[in-house]
């Protein structure tokens, strides 16, 4: 500890756990983009609120810029530390602090992993209906950070949708109690929605006050094959008329071949181009006439060439794992990750412009596609040839990024479904953002952190 700054750190918090080993630096100041070498001051691990208080005061008063930290399970560089900022990481915050059954609230620490949320939960015969593959490793207070949606998007909204209220220390730290888990509040700004998608910008959330529900009913799995990115919509439609759908998920050939070389199952004997993985509620004999007509009718039209319907809950995870497995399955080609958005309704024509785009400018490179096709986001996983330099990969994918986001604007879209816009994306904002928006949220961001000290360089400069 041969900064002079963390002895001045640590004699201003007391107890406050600190790690500065290179090994450590390494891991808690990079997230999953690994694009940035990370090169933080310190990671400091504050274990409650006024910990948290305290680190922020100290930050404000010696001019030290702050990334706050959660499992860093992110896609846009939005948790990297690479000039020499401390890390918050909100690790050991990671317990339930309160749980009411009539209100049906949780309050927790922003630490706590989602898949822990989930267990506590059930626990009391309730769900967090938040979920995507990440759920053993991303933290609350970075889906709340990044307004985090992921694979129920279509039946229960993205995270914003399930805060009840939330605690935030400010740049100078100060704690702001937001809601308060009030079902009604018209007093005013609701400065929790500020806080959320902020990607750690506006503020460091401490503490979450979740809403919870009841179980969905018994539901099924189904994993179809289709011919063509063509049908998708179609298929859709016609799950959706007639069923109630938990998740419907699409994915491609070369994502099967990723994910099953990494071990997951496919359990058809031919290859075909395109899959959906789609959960639906199957509680009575009704439902699962209702299931088989829906593919019988995607059959008829040629739309679905074949599918397997789950039969036990293993079979139902092998199911998943063909398609939550593919962010692991492919890490290690380093890819250059798209995730974009329209509406719904846009979306065969906005598939056929990407196919089109995507195909022309990588003809060399193998391309993953694969997203939750039913609220209109899609995964665009570039893979890194062998041969191929980091820089230069990258500068080719960036080419195409800058015709994508084009593409974007043209449809009223966004060049961010759930990742937030971090370093990544932040060159490519004025194609989902007007010059005034983005004039507004840099207001909003000097007026709470005027030294600009909070997640500096993330989402704009």
């Amino acid at each position: 500890m041969s900064d002079p700054r963390l002895a001045s750190l640590t004699a201003a918090v007391p107890g406050l756990h600190l790690k500065t080993a290179p090994d450590d630096l390494a891991f808690y100041g990079r997230d999953w983009t690994r694009r940035w070498t990370p090169a933080p001051l310190a990671i400091a691990l504050p274990d409650s609120v006024a910990q948290v208080k305290a680190v922020m005061a100290w930050a404000h008063a010696n001019g030290v810029a702050v990334v706050p930290s959660g499992g860093r399970t992110g896609l846009s560089g939005g948790a990297v530390a690479a000039n020499g900022e401390l890390v918050l990481s909100l690790e050991r915050m990671n317990k339930v602090i309160e749980f009411d059954r009539v209100d049906r609230l949780m309050t927790v620490q922003a630490g706590m992993a989602l898949e822990a949320l989930h267990n506590v939960a059930a626990e009391h015969g309730l769900i967090y209906p938040v979920d995507f593959a990440a759920r053993g490793s991303c933290t609350i207070g970075g889906n709340i950070a990044t307004n985090a949606g992921g694979i129920r998007v279509i039946r229960y909204g993205n995270t914003r949708e399930w805060i009840a209220g939330l605690k935030v220390v400010t740049v100078s730290g100060e704690l702001l109690e937001l809601n308060r888990g009030l079902v009604k509040n018209s007093s005013g700004y609701d400065l929790r929605q500020l806080m959320i998608a902020s990607e750690g910008t506006l503020g460091v959330i401490v503490e979450a006050t979740v809403k919870l529900t009841d179980p969905p009913p018994p539901t099924n799995v189904m994993l179809l094959a289709l011919p063509s990115f063509e049908v998708l919509m179609e298929v859709f439609a016609a799950f959706r008329e007639r069923l109630q759908l938990e998740a419907f998920e699409f994915f491609t050939d070369l994502a099967l071949k990723h994910t099953t070389a990494h071990g997951a199952l496919n359990p058809f004997a031919e290859v075909y181009p395109y899959y959906v993985v789609t959960e639906y509620a199957a509680g009575d004999e009704a439902a699962e006439a209702a299931a088989m007509a829906a593919f019988e009718h995607c059959a008829g039209q040629g739309w679905v060439l074949d599918g397997v319907i789950s039969t036990s809950v293993e079979q139902a995870q092998q199911i998943w794992r063909l398609r939550e497995g593919i962010t692991e399955a492919v890490a290690r080609y380093t890819p250059y990750k798209n995730d974009v958005a329209v509406r719904i309704s846009r979306m065969p024509a906005f598939l056929a412009r990407c196919q089109s785009l995507i195909g022309g400018a990588y003809p060399h490179f193998e391309v993953v596609w694969f997203g939750h096709i039913g609220d209109g986001n899609l995964h665009i996983n570039v893979l890194k040839p062998d041969g191929l330099g980091q820089d230069e990969f990258v500068a080719q994918c960036e080419q195409v990024t800058k015709l994508l986001a084009q593409v974007l604007a043209e449809f009223d879209g966004s060049i961010s479904a759930e990742h937030g816009i971090g370093l990544v994306k932040k060159p490519y904002l004025s194609s989902t953002r007007s010059p005034v928006e983005i004039a507004l949220m840099q207001s909003v961001k000097r007026a709470l952190d005027p030294q600009g000290l909070l997640n500096p360089g993330k989402l704009f400069d």
